[in-house]
């Protein structure tokens, strides 16, 4: 069971992470564009070495091996991802996931830009005429549903 406890300061949040009966907690930073694309490898392949996240990339032309490495070490001092050594091979994986990033993002970006008001950034994506009869019934359903779980 894994609880987490976002609490947005600037551009970083503190994660408490519940790992059995031992608590852990660590601050992870929003990560920067490199990272994220880094990440988006991870989470999909789970887990690799060096060379296995170059060849996962789908970058034309894939990023160079000692700049992913150098990545990767800065990463872990952001506790963004870990490693284990495989015999000579060190291979990572990812501790943050996709939905902590998001929930990150949108932190910041209500922080940032909406002066953390969420109905000023709802009220946004509703005026934009992009928005589909579909996503829009979806949006009506999650009210709806959060409106029940707080009744």
């Amino acid at each position: 069971m894994i609880s987490k406890l976002l609490i947005l300061r600037d551009y970083s949040c503190t994660i408490s992470l519940a790992m059995g009966k031992k608590e852990q907690s660590q601050k992870v930073e929003l990560p920067t564009p490199g990272e994220l694309r880094l990440l988006q490898v991870l989470w999909r392949i789970r887990e690799g070495t060096i060379e296995d996240i170059v060849m996962a990339s789908e970058e034309d032309p894939p990023p160079n091996y000692k700049t992913v490495q150098a990545w990767l070490r800065i990463m872990e001092r952001k506790r963004q991802v870990d490693h284990k050594q495989e015999g000579r091979a060190f291979v990572f994986r990812p501790l943050i996931s996709r939905g902590d990033v998001h929930r990150l993002s949108i932190r910041h970006l209500l922080a940032r830009y909406f002066t953390g008001s969420r109905s000023e950034l709802l009220m946004e994506l509703l005026r934009d005429e992009r928005i589909s009869r579909e996503e829009l019934r979806q949006l009506e359903g999650l009210v709806r549903n959060r409106r029940k779980e707080l009744s």
